[in-house]
């Protein structure tokens, strides 16, 4: 058999070889191309970007916020400190199962309800890769045990951080205020580069009104992490600046004796330098404890704090409105005299009513245009000096008729009366001054002569705060000077011991003239401490300098019942009156004034007067004087007597007997609340029943 055999074709085989080969080179050629291309987007078109991915992969920015500065009376005593704390913070971008996570990390640290609330309500207002607070303030138990199952749950960690701490808890609650967690409201008024990192932020008092102030500014820090987010090691740190210290002008010692003078009873003081408008007391009781509302109050505590009777959560001082009754009358008198419309030597015989002119005549309960004094029978023939100290209606009704309603209001809005005094505090009420203006904007009657006259007693459609009458009898104090409230005095950097005084300014010329209008008010309010209203009280006994002051008593009634029933006993009108004093001291160079309301007393010199002096005591004891001799405090639900031939006067219709007295009359209606209105028509100071 014959086998044939292939012949090879070496140049067909060659140029096969060749085309594979040329074809293959290609595709390497390719391929390295797009390498390359690949490796000039990576490395040089998009070099920065791929860097900063990569870069974040490994370091991981953290913001440090700021210290808070912290708050100091005037002699350095802390008020507001920080406190170094830990608490539990949730990376949600690195959870897979929120709801799963929560309910195995709250086996390990106890969750409450309240907890769980506000993560859920920040977490809707977070970004996803920002740490939210889980649980405030851990104890060192549950860091310990969070710390053994660290590993269970990535994206949780255990943050240090610095907490609001209030030493001297409810005594300053309403002058520092408190801070709170940061909510949604506050994420959109607040600039986030400036409160990165920052989980509180001022809610009221002094922490709100100097938030700016108090803040300071964060810094960052550059963390190396592994693949698991854990930190290995800092690479980089921006240290925060942190805020300005503030120097309150409130004096501790002032503070505590005016807290503790209150004996518990509701009610306000506010003590001032008149030589500069520094407020050295403020205090507004009951009051609360600030610290249950740094790291979020839980249900229990903010519905006893809510649903108390006696509103401790109200500031008292600044937002409390009364009728100021015969505290006005001083600053109605220098009118008078500023007016024109009376001399100090003028008279007027008091025989125990005031009618308007055109109606004589009045029946028992001195309705029909009449209107009583305090004493039966009247005081006599009193000049102005006479009638400051002894209070007298008569003389008062009829100045304030005299000076007309429009001269009135304008005069005492000089006062601010029925505005803001300008104190470094925010959310001032205003009050009401009465005024055409005001009542036709609350009633579509006209004005009535009869409103007028209980004007000038402080009744009616009068309501004022505490802080505006301190402020009124410190700007009299002061020989008219007005100078705004001022409870910050100084601030200071945390790193510098030198204080910067704030400068406080007079906030406009003396309101008074000629000094010796200054001069007869004094009078008459020194004659009050000596032989007036605010005899019985003992005000100047033992104490090194002389007092001048006035007091004052709201009378108010319901609408089904007479507060001035002469049945009921003083225990009963001890819970039914606005019972305020007002003073200064030393009456030659005055250096402090104050103001103080009861909410529920029964005379102004015997149950307010005992505790202005306590205040008085206090800032003599301050300044290194003698310890003034002890003034008694009226027990609570009681009073002495403090005339005993003055008759308890009865409720009279404010306008005259020919006009209607409209069924939709408004009357103040005060912030504090209470049972009844404010009365309409009478005052008294130092009444006692028959």
């Amino acid at each position: 058999m014959k086998i044939r055999r292939s012949l090879k074709d070496p140049r067909g085989e060659s140029l096969l070889f060749r085309r594979r080969a040329l074809a293959g080179f290609v595709l390497i050629l390719l391929g390295l191309c797009l390498l390359v291309t690949r490796f000039v987007f990576l490395q040089v078109t998009h070099h920065d970007e791929f860097v900063t991915r990569s870069t974040n992969n490994r370091v991981k920015p953290r913001a440090i916020p700021p210290a808070r500065g912290l708050i100091y009376d005037r002699n350095g005593v802390l008020l507001a400190d920080n406190v170094p704390a830990f608490r539990l913070e949730v990376v949600p971008e690195q959870i897979t199962d929120m709801p799963a996570l929560l309910e195995q990390l709250g086996k390990v640290v106890p969750l409450g309800q309240d907890d769980l609330d506000a993560f859920r309500k920040q977490l809707k207002q977070s970004r996803r890769f920002d740490s939210v607070p889980l649980k405030m303030h851990l104890t060192e138990d549950e860091i310990d045990r969070f710390a053994v199952n660290r590993w269970r749950f990535p994206g949780v960690d255990v943050v240090p951080y610095l907490t609001r701490r209030y030493p001297l808890a409810g005594l300053f609650a309403h002058v520092v205020g408190y801070v709170g967690r940061i909510d949604a409201d506050d994420v959109e008024r607040l600039d986030p580069k400036r409160y990165q990192g920052t989980s509180h932020v001022g809610r009221s008092g002094i922490e709100r009104s100097y938030e700016d102030v108090l803040h300071g500014t964060p810094g960052y820090e550059l963390l190396e992490v592994n693949a698991d987010g854990r930190t290995q090691r800092v690479l980089e740190t921006h240290a925060p600046i942190p805020g300005r210290n503030l120097y309150l002008s409130i004096d501790v010692r002032l503070q505590k004796a005016a807290e503790a003078a209150f004996a518990g009873r509701p009610g306000a003081a506010v003590a001032i330098d008149p030589r500069n408008g520094q407020v050295l007391a403020m205090v507004s009781v009951p009051t609360f404890d600030p610290n249950l509302f740094v790291n979020g109050i839980n249900h229990a505590d903010y519905s006893a704090l809510t649903n108390d009777p006696d509103k401790p959560l109200v500031n008292r001082a600044l937002k409390g409105v009364y009728p100021p009754g015969s505290t006005v009358k001083p600053f109605l008198a220098l009118g008078g005299l500023e007016y024109g419309v009376r001399r100090p030597e003028d008279t007027v015989f008091s025989t125990g009513q005031f009618c308007l002119p055109g109606h004589g005549g009045s029946n028992s309960t001195g309705r029909g245009g009449c209107y009583r004094d305090d004493t039966r029978g009247g005081d006599g023939t009193v000049n102005m000096v006479r009638a400051i100290e002894k209070s007298t209606n008569t003389y008062f009704y009829k100045l304030a008729l005299d000076m007309g309603i429009d001269r009135l209001s304008e005069w005492m809005s000089r006062f601010s009366f029925g505005g803001k005094t300008g104190i470094d505090l925010l959310g001032e009420s205003e009050g009401i001054l009465p005024s055409r203006q005001w009542k036709a904007a609350h009633s579509k009657f006209g004005w009535f002569p009869g409103e007028t006259v209980i004007a000038g007693i402080g009744q009616g459609y009068w309501a004022v705060t505490p802080l505006q009458l301190g402020h009124a009898i410190a700007t009299f104090a002061g020989h008219g000077v007005p100078y705004a409230p001022r409870l910050v005095m100084a601030t200071t950097a945390v790193a510098d011991t030198q204080q910067r005084p704030l400068p406080n300014p007079p906030s406009g010329p003396s309101l008074i003239r000629r000094p010796a209008e200054w001069d007869v008010i004094n009078q008459g309010m020194r004659a009050v401490i000596v032989s007036g209203t605010g005899k019985l009280a003992k005000l100047n006994d033992g104490f090194p300098y002389l007092i001048a002051g006035k007091s004052g008593t709201a009378e108010r009634f319901s609408r089904t019942s007479s507060a001035y029933d002469t049945n009921k006993n003083l225990a009963y009108l001890a819970t039914r009156h606005r019972a305020w004093f007002m003073g200064y001291t030393p009456t030659d160079d005055p250096q402090i004034a104050a103001a103080v309301v009861l909410e529920a007393g029964a005379w102004g010199g015997t149950d307010a007067g005992p505790i202005m002096r306590k205040i008085f005591d206090a800032w003599v004891i301050a300044k290194g004087g003698p310890t003034p001799r002890d003034v008694p405090l009226p027990a609570p639900g009681s009073s002495s007597q403090e005339s005993p031939d003055q008759g308890l006067p009865n409720q009279r219709d404010q306008r005259a007997p020919t006009e209607s007295a409209p069924n939709d009359s408004t009357a103040p209606v005060e912030d504090v609340p209470v049972e009844d209105t404010p009365a309409q028509a009478s005052s008294s100071d130092g009444a006692t029943p028959p």
